[in-house]
């Protein structure tokens, strides 16, 4: 049985699929095609793919629609394609779980870095042992699950190993390309937009209000830091002056 990793590529344009097809062959996949949403949903449960690439828009069922049916059946890694000017539709998307989006027109060679890095991360091995707890909230690195006030927090992949990497260094700063290279891999190390992005999903998952950022505090120009000290940011300590800095001398990039 062949371990190369099978990717479906669902997309309406046949010329689109043909092309990932093709790219995606020659950097080592087994790829399988649908011409839609319905036919997606069928291959995904047919052949079992080790992750799926999505267009967003299809005339039969969209992208977001496929993704939450396959997602019942089974967790997959997924990509979103999408149009450029389509960002409600991103931020939806990411919102219900997906791990990754590319937008319309996109290089071949950055599909193919993305793939791979999404496979990286959804195969990982989870770090560190025991838990962090602060407020309401508990992070169990053992198990992976977070809870606040005894409920179970839903987290997508990406959220959770942003999260895990924080709770892991707990206290000290990591840095900008440290969480994006452990994250997201290295083709994405210079993505801070990028990162902004999932931190704010993650602090909004913690409890933070809209604008504040909660337990996950911003070094600007270097990195994040998991707040866990008793009070926190809103506690006796001023919420602007800087904690001690720690940084992870490991995330130095070299």
């Amino acid at each position: 049985m062949s371990t190369q990793p099978l990717v479906l590529v669902a997309d309406d344009e046949p010329r689109i699929t043909k092309l990932v097809s093709m790219a995606l062959t020659d950097e080592g996949f087994r790829v399988v095609t649908a011409a839609g949403g319905e036919e997606a949903v069928i291959k995904a449960e047919e052949v079992r793919p080790d992750i799926v690439l999505l267009d967003i828009v299809m005339p039969d069922l969209d992208g977001i629609e496929v993704m939450r049916q396959i997602r019942e059946h089974r967790s997959v890694p997924v990509i979103l394609l999408t149009a450029k000017g389509s960002a409600s539709d991103k931020a939806k998307g990411l919102d219900l779980g997906a791990d990754d989006y590319v937008a319309k027109p996109f290089h071949l060679d950055e599909l193919a870095a993305r793939v791979r890095a999404v496979l990286r991360r959804s195969s990982g091995v989870a770090m560190g042992n025991g838990s962090v707890r602060f407020d309401d909230v508990e992070i169990d690195l053992e198990r992976r699950t977070v809870t606040r006030s005894g409920e179970l927090v839903e987290l997508s992949r990406t959220e959770w190993l942003l999260l895990q990497h924080l709770a892991a260094n707990a206290g000290k700063v990591v840095l900008h390309t440290e969480l994006l290279t452990k994250v997201w891999g290295p083709e994405y190390r210079d993505d801070l937009q990028y990162l902004r992005v999932w931190v704010s999903r993650v602090r909004r998952k913690l409890g933070a209000r809209p604008g504040e950022p909660g337990r996950i505090r911003t070094f600007q120009g270097i990195g994040y830091l998991l707040d866990v000290e008793p009070g926190g940011p809103d506690g006796h300590r001023d919420g602007n002056a800087p904690a001690p800095l720690i940084v992870d001398r490991d995330a130095q990039p070299s």
